[in-house]
């Protein structure tokens, strides 16, 4: 990422709440056929979240401790804000002098823009407000969020409109500045039976369709992403999956294995194309 830096624009995109197990069996049962073609080699890597669930988990991720690899490590971060003693940086790590990687973008030249989805980004209160706060710009409304099932189209919509207006923004329209894009993709939070006609309740499955939703919707983010002409770094994982009765637990917040494995990718788009 320290090549990257400055010449790429950046999307990052948390699946809120989405568990590992479900995108890896979607993926290979050709279920998310979009994420599968951006992906690298079609799959889902598999990772342990720092945290259990949303507000914790994206301060470590602004930080610059995303989901790390289940295997051994130390394993070198993508990015990292500057910190004595630390031993996952390697030569390939952005290394920030600030507290989190908005500010250190935003210094960096980047526009900063936070497209949210679940209530840790809807601004309603002063905890709601922190992590949109961290950015130049961000929106959320109702339709955004975790009760409205076509919340990702919603969001789409809003991206649709930053893309241009970020080109607008910048002097010279033929170069035009970076941009780092932060989508909170809530569909997969509960509740979310509504993907899946009749069922009564949230479930495994329901999480599934929410799944099945968004890639059949998610190739517009990607074509967005290179609209302006730039190829973009784009990161991809879940912010922490969630139980469905596993050990006797439903939700997140709590230490339990499906809960802290989530799914994580990486990859380049280019303006000529989507292929990494």
């Amino acid at each position: 990422m320290a090549a990257l830096v400055g010449h790429h624009d950046i999307l990052f995109i948390t699946l809120d709440t989405l568990r590992f197990d479900v995108a890896a069996e979607l993926a290979t049962a050709g279920r998310t056929p979009t994420l599968a073609r951006v992906l690298p080699g079609g799959a889902w890597e598999r990772r342990h979240t720092p945290a259990s669930f949303t507000y914790a988990a994206h301060h470590a991720f602004f930080a610059g401790f995303l989901p790390t690899p289940v295997g051994p490590g130390p394993h070198p971060r993508l990015f990292a804000a500057r910190f004595p003693g630390s031993e996952s940086v390697g030569a390939g790590t952005w290394v920030f002098d600030a507290p989190d990687v908005v500010t250190a973008l935003a210094s960096a030249g980047y526009h900063t823009v936070c497209v949210g989805g679940v209530g840790f980004f809807n601004r309603r209160s002063p905890l709601g407000s922190v992590l949109p706060g961290l950015f130049a710009e961000s929106h959320w409304t109702p339709e955004l969020g975790v009760t409205d099932p076509a919340s990702f189209e919603h969001q789409l919509d809003v991206v649709e409109q930053v893309i241009p207006r970020s080109l607008a923004s910048v002097a010279n329209v033929d170069h035009p500045g970076p941009l780092f894009l932060f989508v909170n993709v809530s569909a997969l939070h509960q509740p979310n039976r509504h993907y899946l006609p009749g069922a009564p309740q949230d479930s495994r499955a329901s999480h599934a369709a929410a799944l099945e939703y968004v890639d059949r919707h998610i190739g517009r983010l990607f074509t967005f992403a290179t609209a302006r002409g730039r190829p973009c770094l784009v990161i991809a994982c879940s912010d922490h999956g969630t139980a469905y009765g596993e050990d006797g637990h439903v939700g997140h917040r709590v230490a339990q294995e499906a809960v802290w494995t989530v799914p994580y990718a990486e990859f380049v788009l280019h303006p000529d194309g989507l292929a990494p």
